[in-house]
């Protein structure tokens, strides 16, 4: 590999183990804020310690999300000066105002939320935590943004003299449409991780403590509606995909030919030339353009275009990796969110699950989680070879003067690191998991013992 793959492995590798955290810090922080509203409405003392139990778990998720995306911001000037050079004038307030969010509002009012219980008026000690899972869609909206430029860029000029791109309107940026269509995909997709993450361990402690039974189906029910908000988001934002990059849907399909009512391959040997394949007939054009009969653009007839719009050059993106990510992204969420279906059905009216269903449970989370990571890689890798689509390509935004030994040292250091906060986080929240929700009781020190009786 040389020094620009790795460096594009070094920071693949960040930005994946970075996002396990982040769509967890935006679920769980909502559920949180859900259940002390429910706790505050009913008076119920499952609410209060489930809240309680959420939110620890809550605070060690967003710790460690913050200092892994640190790592990530750093990046831009370890790997790609080149490109924060170039485009720092149009990615630097998105970065400024997220790292705020992050640091001082969230940070703020989730430590805020923490210290204050007993201390705070109630509504307004609610309103703490309500205030951390608006700050946490907050600083997705905006980072998103930031990612949206790069499929899609708007909002920019370039400077006559530096060469430099230049923001014009920071409102039109946030407002690109690929964003508006990214935003909710990805919302859904963080509720569906929060949710099995508590299903989880709501199926796990269920046995030690009967108020389990609420966080678990609460979970699956986050799984679910999770599922189905990210189909029907994914819907819209393939649409607005297609409409801006047609490569990245042509890629998706492995479709080389421009295709008329074009099907969509649910398995085949290929890419790019199956053998054998089980296609839905007319579903590529339903999902690109919304008409079954609906032409798509193939991959050929792409790349042709694009040399006679850009220059000579290779055009395509990974194709074996587009198609593969973009069928296992769709599997495990639909895997996700049909055995929290299933586990919602069996204990329907206070029924318990089955034994085998129960002990495979707490690995749900992986399926989520995996979907996320996937549809990440082929956003992204779908996308190339630009990083930022039509103006400059993932080449030219790399640093200057950097080696394959200082990339291969940085990343051996990052998964290092990384990999002694994944068994930190492990350990914190199993032994979160395994105290017990409600304090035990105790009797004060001053209490008479009781007269014997003769």
């Amino acid at each position: 590999m040389d020094v620009l793959d790795l460096t594009r492995l070094q920071f693949a590798v960040v930005t994946i183990y970075h996002y396990f955290f982040v769509p967890l810090s935006i679920s769980l922080a909502a559920a949180a804020a859900g259940l002390q509203i429910a706790w505050l409405r009913t008076k119920r003392d499952e609410y209060l310690h489930l809240t309680k139990f959420v939110g620890k778990i809550l605070i060690v998720t967003f710790a460690v999300g913050v200092v892994t995306g640190l790592v990530q911001e750093f990046q831009f000037g370890l790997g790609w000066s080149g490109f924060a050079t170039f485009y720092g004038d149009v990615f630097g307030p998105t970065l400024a105002i997220e790292g705020m969010l992050a640091f001082f509002l969230e940070a703020t009012f989730l430590a805020l939320w923490y210290f204050g219980w007993d201390r705070l008026p109630r509504l307004v000690h609610t309103a703490t935590i309500v205030i951390v899972a608006i700050g946490t869609l907050l600083s997705a909206f905006i980072i998103l943004a930031a990612n949206s430029f790069m499929q899609n860029p708007v909002a920019y000029t370039l400077d006559p003299v530096t060469g430099r791109a230049r923001l014009t309107s920071f409102t039109e940026l946030l407002l690109n449409k690929v964003n508006l269509a990214a935003f909710p995909h990805t919302m859904a997709g963080a509720v569906m991780v929060g949710g099995a993450l508590l299903l989880a361990l709501g199926v796990w402690r269920l046995a030690a403590d009967g108020t389990f039974r609420i966080m678990a189906r609460l979970g699956a029910w986050m799984t679910l509606a999770g599922g189905a908000l990210t189909a029907l988001t994914g819907d819209h934002l393939g649409k607005v995909m297609t409409e801006v990059q047609p490569m990245k849907m042509a890629a998706a399909e492995a479709l080389y030919e421009t295709t008329k009512g074009a099907p969509f391959s649910i398995f085949t040997s290929g890419p790019p030339l199956p053998s054998f394949s089980l296609d839905i007939p007319w579903l590529l054009s339903i999902l690109a353009k919304g008409n079954p009969n609906a032409t798509v653009q193939g991959i050929d007839e792409l790349q042709a275009q694009y040399a006679a719009q850009f220059g000579p050059g290779n055009y395509t993106p990974m194709i074996p990796v587009a198609f593969w990510t973009f069928r296992a992204m769709i599997g495990a969420g639909m895997l996700a969110a049909a055995i929290a279906a299933y586990y919602l059905w069996r204990t329907r009216k206070h029924r318990d699950a089955p034994r085998w269903l129960t002990r495979w449970l707490p690995l749900i989370p992986i399926l989520p989680a995996a979907a996320n990571t996937f549809g990440w890689i082929f956003t992204e890798t779908a996308r190339q070879p630009w990083i930022a689509f039509g103006i400059s390509k993932v080449a030219d935004g790399i640093s200057p003067g950097l080696t394959s030994s200082e990339v291969i040292a940085s990343l051996a250091g990052f998964t290092v690191v990384y990999g002694i906060l994944a068994v930190v986080w492990y350990r914190l929240i199993r032994h979160l998991s395994r105290q017990p929700l409600a304090p035990p009781a105790t009797v004060a020190a001053d209490t008479p013992e009781p007269a014997p009786v003769y």
